[in-house]
């Protein structure tokens, strides 16, 4: 106990009663860099050997650059890369955005409608053994070179992963939910909404992830079948014109695009789905999947 001051105020207590500062966020700054310390230190060590490999394997610059070479060549010229990068982002957002509000229309008929399911699924699996190389040229042939046919590309190789996701999401529903739901009056619309819906979420953004790696790549495809500007046709001009460090400097903006993307869905999961963070929390590690 501290000492008793004159008055009988009592003074601070000594140092070692105080209470020290919580160290919640110190332990999740250390949980944080355990999960992302392995992949970078491989990351690392994948750009080590290859500069070793580029500068002692005799191999020129117009054959294999060195990631420093990359690196400054996409400084200098990242200008161009800047007003070739825009374009391919706004393809690749509005083709997205284009297929999930698809994706959610059809998969919801879908699961009121069971005839339209049987109806539609062999065509939706058929439209994704159409190879990119080969569709989009013909997309660009029929819709032009401007930005509709870069949006239909986009969305049509995004739109699979998620409307498998939705629709396999609405087959997990409880079926006791539903029953009680019904018991108590809810028609089928109002248990799609309270019941169904919520309990694809889940399955939905697994398949928001999956498709999200796609999106670039698949503005890209469309940007080289035909665009006045892109990260695609930067690239075609890059490599016609013998720059592989300008083509991999172009590649590696694509990368940072998708990987942006990717951690964009994961940060609206989080905040969709708080619960299922806290519940992996709760959960003991020598548990986890």
């Amino acid at each position: 106990m501290g000492q008793v001051s004159q008055g009988g105020v009592p003074s601070r207590p000594p140092l070692s009663c105080r209470t020290s500062p919580p160290q919640g966020g110190r332990l999740a700054l250390t949980a944080t860099f355990a999960k992302i310390a392995p992949a970078a230190l491989a990351f690392a060590l994948l750009l080590l050997a290859w500069e070793l490999y580029a500068r002692l394997g005799g191999l020129a610059p117009t054959v294999l650059p060195a990631p420093s070479r990359v690196l400054a060549q996409a400084w200098e010229n990242r200008a161009a890369l800047a007003e070739n990068t825009l374009p391919t982002i706004r393809a690749t957002l509005a083709g997205f955005a284009c297929s999930l509000a698809a994706a959610f229309v059809l998969s919801a008929l879908v699961d009121f409608l069971a005839p339209l399911r049987r109806a539609l699924f062999p065509l939706l699996i058929a439209s994704q053994t159409l190879p990119l190389v080969a569709i989009a040229p013909l997309v660009a042939l029929w819709f032009g070179f401007g930005l509709l046919p870069k949006i239909l590309l986009v969305a049509l190789v995004t739109f699979f992963p998620k409307m498998v996701a939705l629709v396999e999401g609405y087959a997990a529903t409880s079926a006791e939910i539903s029953q009680m739901l019904a018991a108590m009056g809810a028609g089928r619309s109002r248990i799609f909404w309270l019941a169904r819906l919520p309990s694809a979420m889940p399955y939905f953004f697994a398949g928001l992830r999956i498709s999200i790696t796609y999106a670039v790549v698949g503005a890209i495809f469309a940007e080289y079948a035909g665009a006045a500007k892109g990260l695609g046709i930067y690239m075609l001009s890059a490599k016609n014109n013998f720059r592989p460090d300008l083509v991999l400097a172009a590649v590696a903006v694509s990368s940072a695009l998708t990987l942006a993307l990717f951690g964009l869905a994961v940060l609206v999961q989080r905040l969709a789905m708080p619960w299922e963070r806290a519940d992996r929390k709760a959960e003991p590690s020598g548990h986890r999947p």
